[in-house]
């Protein structure tokens, strides 16, 4: 356990010093004056650091199902494995229309602490199965169990947009795109590599006890810490800056899905996110089997997955929220567009280095790519273009999107990816690079098309100034 423990600190070391970099940098980024007291700053970090943290672990406890795939071997076989991922996807996809409403009147604290709660109890009954020793039927219980999981997950994403809305003013949220970027690398980092660390290390099965013991901890935590809004925290609401969909009057839950379906800019950006669904998780979930299939399992890519994917991830994150801030002046299209074209460029490559070494770097900055566009649109626009009020509706739609897109996706590649002894031929595989040429140029085309787009708020852009009240 010792050897363990120096190799995890080993790898988490080079996590850390790319945190340090990238909060000395952004530090050292002309700040942007809204009139925040320095009191009202500390308390806003105080709120979204556990609330982030605990949707990081969040996703330790999604994408465990890749490292217990892995650990159980033939039990689950990678089609099984696509038709149990799709079912969870597809659930994750559809909660948006319970979720979203549901979030917008109750608030994103009442929904981090239910998706978190709900989340660890699929992930204990998820690690119960595996304890058992059950070999039959272990596909059919683990759709419905992993289904059951992405239904309290799909709150995650509406939570943390939810609380974090009437907290920034839209000249701000880049860099909280940028943040919503690393928790989601920080998340798979702990879902591949501290999961692979627990399945060398323990039973199975503790890779789905762990994550749930620890959002339970992060339950109690975002209770007593998470405030919904500055109000709350005893400060001054101020406006933010952004759309204002539905703030004439009072209405109902339908009409605001109605209104935000028929809105141009959201279903536009809703559609680039199901690209990036699509794309996101073709390259995440399918990397590793096609490196485990082809005997390349054990290069330095394949070992250090979950690192590559986090620093990635991370990267990805900051440049597309600097840039958002200060060179595109807070619009998010111009982002995704050159994510999106670096995307396109790298499925056109990846066709072509199937057999080659340099597949897995090409794969790492495709990574990059990738979620700083899901960071961008899911994690800001979504407010941006919803607007405080409604922003749990709006990243219900727009993340439900991603997970369609990602349900797609699993459902095609259990049928066009090769199997058994197919698979351990690399060019076999060339329908995976090639399917994501033409969804990674209509996400191109769409992101192009939201280059000018900015949200309009019914009221001055200025906000108060913060100031604790009595």
């Amino acid at each position: 356990m010792y050897n363990a423990l120096q190799e995890w600190l080993q790898e988490i070391l080079p996590i850390l010093i790319l945190l340090a970099a990238v909060s000395i940098v952004i530090s050292r980024l002309p700040r942007v004056d809204l009139g925040h007291s320095a009191s009202f700053l500390n308390r806003r970090r105080l709120n979204w650091v556990p609330l982030g943290l605990t949707y990081a672990f969040l996703y330790m406890g999604r994408y465990n199902l890749n490292v217990a795939k892995t650990a159980m071997g033939e039990l689950i076989t990678v089609q099984d494995f696509s038709n149990i991922f799709a079912a969870g996807t597809i659930t994750y996809g559809i909660s948006f229309l319970l979720n979203g409403p549901l979030t917008d009147r109750f608030g994103g604290k009442a929904a981090i602490l239910v998706g978190a709660a709900g989340a660890a109890f699929m992930n204990l009954l998820m690690g119960l199965v595996v304890y058992s020793g059950r070999t039959e039927n272990i596909p059919a219980i683990f759709s419905v169990l992993y289904a059951g999981n992405m239904y309290f997950q799909s709150f995650g994403a509406v939570a943390i947009v939810k609380v974090n809305a009437p907290w920034f003013h839209v000249r701000e949220r880049g860099l909280l795109g940028a943040v919503f970027g690393i928790l989601i690398s920080l998340g798979l980092y702990f879902a591949y590599d501290w999961g692979k660390l627990i399945v060398d290390n323990m039973s199975t099965y503790w890779v789905f006890v762990i994550p749930a013991l620890v959002l339970m901890a992060f339950c109690l935590i975002d209770l007593i810490i998470v405030k919904d809004t500055p109000s709350l925290a005893g400060y001054k609401e101020f406006d933010t800056g952004d759309a204002t969909l539905a703030d004439d009057g009072q209405i109902g839950a339908l009409e605001v899905i109605r209104r935000m379906l028929t809105n141009p800019i959201i279903l536009t950006i809703a559609v680039i996110e199901f690209c990036s669904g699509f794309l996101r998780q073709a390259i995440m979930q399918y990397y590793p089997f096609f490196a485990k299939a082809t005997g390349i399992w054990e290069g330095f890519v394949s070992q250090n997955w979950g690192l590559l994917l986090c620093c990635a991830g991370i990267l990805g994150g900051t440049f597309a929220g600097i840039i958002s801030d200060r060179i595109f002046h807070s619009r998010r299209g111009p982002v995704a567009a050159v994510l999106y074209g670096l995307m396109l460029v790298g499925s056109v490559c990846a066709a072509f280095l199937l057999k080659s070494p340099l597949l897995g770097a090409l794969i790492v900055i495709m990574s990059m790519a990738i979620i700083g566009v899901h960071g961008m649109l899911s994690g800001t626009a979504s407010m941006d273009f919803g607007g405080k009020k409604n922003a749990g509706v709006a990243v219900g739609i727009i993340d439900g999107f991603v997970y369609l897109g990602a349900g797609t996706m699993a459902i095609l590649y259990g049928y066009i990816l090769p199997k058994e002894e197919a698979a351990k031929n690399p060019e076999n595989w060339l329908n995976w690079p090639i399917s994501m040429i033409p969804v990674a140029l209509v996400g191109l085309i769409l992101a192009q098309r939201l280059w000018h787009a900015t949200p309009r708020s019914k009221v001055s852009s200025t906000p108060d100034k913060q100031a604790a009240t009595p």
